[in-house]
């Protein structure tokens, strides 16, 4: 991450906002088709550790994903902002849940879709308020209501339809990510936007960082004087 003068946590939600965010969508949906196609092959046992290895493995997925679109998901070419921080925490946090997953499935192995599916997905919950859109909402509760609708109705298939309820979410959420409006309220139009003026220390003169509307910063236009 590059440093910046102080902005207000506004000011880096809004430009935290702006980012377009399919990296670790499109991660997950690789995951969970690999764990549901294997699921529909595999004994409960190997495909507990298809599961297992499959959303441990989505971060690391998603690095290369954004890789491959050009995204800055470490945020080292971005200014410093909190809310980078506060997304890696919450990608924690679904990290933690494997300490309750573990226990079930070790009582019912095939508890481990559901607990697995639900509780990972609880991330898109502060992502929606993060990001101040819908589709963080609407991902954690249907994912949640579906999958534990798919466990009760088709118990000889965990493994299978809970992986596919799943993926389906992330295509509504990746698809809904690619068309929404990355412009904070009351911001004019503009295919680049200005993100700060100013040099490290905080003096009117300063590099100019330049974002384009996908989020992504260009570099540096010159010297302004403010």
């Amino acid at each position: 991450m590059t440093r910046t003068p102080s902005l207000t946590l506004d000011d880096q939600r809004a430009e935290f906002a702006r980012n377009r965010f399919l990296s670790m969508p499109v991660a997950g949906t690789i995951a969970w088709s690999v764990i549901g196609v294997c699921g529909a092959f595999l004994p409960v046992d190997l495909a507990a550790w298809v599961l297992f290895i499959g959303t441990g493995s989505i971060f690391g997925i998603g690095l290369l994903v954004a890789h491959w679109l050009g995204e800055d998901l470490l945020g080292k070419t971005r200014p410093i902002n909190a809310f980078d921080s506060l997304f890696f925490h919450t990608i924690v946090m679904a990290w933690l849940v494997f300490a309750i997953a573990i226990p079930f499935f070790m009582i019912e192995p095939t508890s481990l879709p559901l607990s697995i599916g639900i509780l990972a997905g609880l991330m898109w919950v502060p992502f929606s308020w993060m990001i101040r859109h819908w589709i963080g909402l609407f991902h954690g509760i249907a994912r949640t209501v579906l999958v534990v609708a798919a466990w009760y109705l088709f118990p000889g298939h965990r493994f299978v339809i809970i992986p596919a309820v799943i993926v389906a979410i992330y295509l509504v959420t990746i698809y809904v990510l690619l068309t929404r409006t990355r412009q904070w309220p009351g911001e004019a139009r503009s295919d680049r936007v200005l993100m700060y003026v100013g040099d490290s220390r905080g003096h009117g003169q300063g590099p100019a960082w330049i974002a384009d509307a996908r989020g992504g910063v260009l570099g540096v236009r010159g010297h302004l004087r403010v």
